[in-house]
């Protein structure tokens, strides 16, 4: 065993000197150089200002009743033939623009009035003026409107927006009103 021991005494003072000699900082004495100066930024430029945003036309008029793009009042009432309560052809793009309006504005509501003429029972009238607010009714509904932004009643012939007794007073009255709420 001793002969061992001297190769581990040599082994280990190698070891040690070279743990010595690696931990060991250098001394030179030339002069550090300085730091380069730091550059400075370029100059930031401003954030250019935005451009102005259009506001958001509103669907509405002051009285909460719709309106095109350009602000005019959309017709809130449709005609009706003598008993009947089909929607006629030249009425379907001012409603389609309703139901556009009724699909960006989930929280109003409408009812739909439906109207008849002083001829006939009243309670004629009163079913004829269900089926008119109940064909624009349809119409909504196949356009996407949602079914509980949508309410309809029938006035029949009580509440006249002629009170002639002539063709052209009763073709005033058969109609279907919207009314926004």
């Amino acid at each position: 065993m001793q002969m061992h021991q001297p190769r581990f005494t040599t082994l280990m003072s190698l070891l040690l000197a070279g743990l010595v000699l690696s931990g060991c900082a250098s001394t030179s004495t030339e002069p550090v150089p300085e730091p380069a100066p730091l550059e400075q930024p370029a100059p930031v430029e401003p954030a250019p200002e935005p451009e102005p945003v259009e506001p958001v036309q509103s669907d509405f008029d002051s009285a909460g009743n719709a309106i095109d793009e350009d602000g005019r009042p959309l017709s809130r009432t449709f005609y009706f033939g003598y008993d009947q309560a089909v929607l006629a052809p030249s009425d379907l793009s001012a409603l389609e623009l309703h139901a556009q309006i009724l699909r960006r504005n989930a929280d109003r509501n409408i009812v739909i009035e439906g109207h008849g003429d002083e001829r006939g029972t009243r309670e004629y009238n009163l079913a004829l003026g269900e089926r008119r607010a109940e064909s624009v009714r349809s119409f909504m509904l196949s356009a996407g409107v949602s079914s509980g932004q949508i309410e309809t009643v029938s006035y029949g012939e009580e509440q006249p927006a002629d009170p002639g007794h002539n063709e052209a007073a009763w073709e005033r009255n058969r109609r279907a009103v919207l009314n926004y709420r």
